[in-house]
């Protein structure tokens, strides 16, 4: 019973997908043009994140040395930084896979289509045109993912210390979360290169596909 439901919510999301490239279709807009809209989405949704995690490192950064009156608020400015930067975590990962799902579904219809075209001379162009487009969205998602997967020890450690300071509101806490400062900056540090390094190759990627 639980794999006829599965079945049939894949199936019904196959549906929904195709109903909205046709629909697309009929305005123009194929599906070269929602990868690009979901590739800046993914963009701006990397550049947000990458903000919301130097905001939250500042927020951690700062609350060295405040007095035992102010631990409890510190708390909260702290879980309330880890959250934010967790959100914005689980968007960017959201994007990605809109990223990747209209790409599988590009590159598909794209093979498809190439044996229908007549033409020797078209079609191997055209063959040699796809393998291109994969190679450089392959190079592409490698940079996203990359930039991902930094996320995560970094939001390890928020979560961490901000445990660590909900169970231990006093300044032995405080003092441990800045012996571990060095150590959240370099994770932020590396978060942050990969992140701009990611934008700059979906800037690229945007750029060789909209042009003629």
């Amino acid at each position: 019973m639980r794999i006829l439901i599965v079945i049939a919510l894949v199936l019904g999301s196959v549906a929904c997908e195709t109903a909205y490239y046709d629909i697309n279709e009929k305005f123009g807009r194929l599906k070269n043009d929602i990868l690009v809209d979901r590739v800046e989405d993914a963009m701006e949704a990397q550049e947000e994140a990458k903000e919301e995690f130097k905001d939250a490192f500042e927020q951690f950064e700062s609350v060295v040395g405040v007095t035992k009156s102010e631990l409890k608020s510190t708390y909260n400015k702290l879980n309330d930084a880890y959250e934010d930067a967790q959100s914005r975590a689980e968007t960017v990962t959201e994007k990605i896979e809109a990223v990747d799902d209209v790409s599988s579904d590009l590159f598909e219809e794209w093979q498809d289509e190439i044996g229908q075209i007549s033409s020797t001379n078209l079609r191997s162009k055209s063959a040699a045109q796809l393998r291109t487009s994969k190679t450089r969205y392959a190079s592409l998602l490698k940079a996203m993912r990359k930039a991902e997967s930094r996320m995560k020890p970094v939001l390890t450690s928020f979560r961490d210390h901000v445990l660590y300071l909900k169970h231990n509101l006093n300044a032995q806490a405080i003092a441990s979360l800045k012996g571990d400062l060095g150590g959240i900056e370099t994770d932020v540090g590396r978060l942050i290169r990969e992140m701009e390094a990611s934008i700059s190759e979906a800037q690229s990627f945007i750029k060789e596909i909209e042009s003629p």
